[in-house]
């Protein structure tokens, strides 16, 4: 009876057990778009950093007395405008005795020539000895050599006279000041500069780039590229060109530096900041994409998941070519058409069941953002 009794639970059981077995497991919902060909830009990110075309520091070729600083700091000036003003009647008087003493010299050497032409035809005819001779022609002859020197005194002269009054080596914009009227200035003194100037228009911006896209610009060498910069709390976009394509990779970072160049007419772009910047290389026709929040990360490498006819999850190993905004560029692992997981993979695992929310139209695939230039002219 007992017996009886535990196999009739036994099979009760057993079926319990078969029936809840049987029951299928929840669909996972999942957010789904189709991968499609398209053209789409061709672009490199990067960050870079803005720098000037040209830096100078002003020294003063001479010492002396600071009289007037003709600027303020920070003022923006143009190339020749006069900077400062060292007392130069120091150098006026010395350029006026060194032009005295050249007129000195001058009208003694002209003489001594003149004796030395007349004792050249005298020896000839007896009338001196060669050795009165050779003693005038060694004295014009000296004389000469010292109306050189003090012509080269003069123009020593005129040319510190000239450096009292300190000019613009380039245009730009001025640093800090640091002297002011009243100090005493040190000749070419290099540690401590007058004021450095920094020129703004045009300018440069230095980025480096994966050494992996250097085939790429190798391939367009001679066409003008395009780069597009975005300084930080700025939604602008500042156009220029690609001026400068290094001649190594630096084997420490495997990158190369490129430089861009900016007309920068409204000033926005100021060295030593850091920018984003954007080389456009063209636009690649026939890339197959799909959205970069579709791509998974693994130790395996990068992987989607797509859906199959029969609804259920796909993991698909793929290869990225790049990235562009909100667009992954894959190389190989899908085709046009199929359909691709934008939200909800991370609770898939293979062969998972899936309930599509939505319609899985290209619709749902967002568009590559195109940045724009600030405006039509380059700034």
């Amino acid at each position: 009876m007992i017996r009886g009794y535990f196999w009739c639970a036994t099979a009760v059981l057993g079926v319990a057990c078969s029936s809840r077995a049987a029951t299928p497991l929840p669909r996972i919902p999942v957010t789904v778009v189709r991968a499609e060909r398209r053209s789409v830009p061709f672009q490199v990110q990067a960050t870079g950093t803005v720098e000037s075309m040209r830096s100078a520091a002003v020294l003063s070729q001479v010492g002396g007395l600071l009289l007037h600083v003709r600027f303020h700091e920070g003022d923006e000036v143009a190339q020749g405008q006069v900077l400062f003003e060292i007392d130069s009647r120091p150098f006026a008087a010395a350029a006026q005795q060194a032009e005295a003493n050249l007129g000195r010299d001058l009208a003694q050497a002209d003489a001594a020539v003149r004796d030395a032409a007349r004792y050249e035809a005298l020896v000839k005819d007896k009338f001196v000895t060669e050795e009165d001779y050779q003693a005038k022609q060694a004295t014009a002859d000296a004389l000469t050599a010292t109306v050189r020197a003090d012509s080269a005194a003069l123009t020593m002269a005129r040319l510190n006279l000239g450096y009292a009054t300190i000019r613009a080596p380039i245009p730009g914009r001025t640093g800090s000041l640091l002297l002011h009227e009243g100090n005493q200035v040190i000749a070419n003194q290099a540690e401590s500069p007058l004021v450095t100037i920094n020129q703004l228009r045009p300018i440069l911006v230095r980025f480096s780039v994966p050494a992996t896209q250097l085939p790429e610009l190798q391939r367009r060498s001679g066409q003008r590229l395009h780069v597009l910069v975005r300084p930080a709390q700025d939604t602008a976009m500042y156009e220029g060109d690609l001026a400068f394509v290094d001649n190594h990779v630096d084997a420490s970072t495997g990158t190369v530096l490129l430089k861009g160049h900016f007309d920068n007419a409204t000033g926005r772009l100021w060295p030593g900041e850091f920018v984003d910047v954007t080389l456009v290389l063209g636009d690649q026709a026939d890339a197959l994409v799909v959205p970069a929040q579709a791509v998974m990360n693994a130790q395996q490498g990068t992987y989607v998941f797509v859906i199959t006819p029969a609804g259920t999850a796909k993991q698909q190993p793929v290869q990225v070519q790049r990235t562009l905004d909100t667009l992954a560029v894959i190389a190989q692992g899908v085709a046009a058409g199929d359909m691709v997981v934008t939200d909800g993979q991370s609770r898939l695992t293979n062969d998972a069941r899936v309930e599509v929310r939505g319609s899985p139209s290209n619709d749902a695939d967002p568009q590559p953002a195109q940045p724009a230039p600030h405006s039509k002219k380059k700034p």
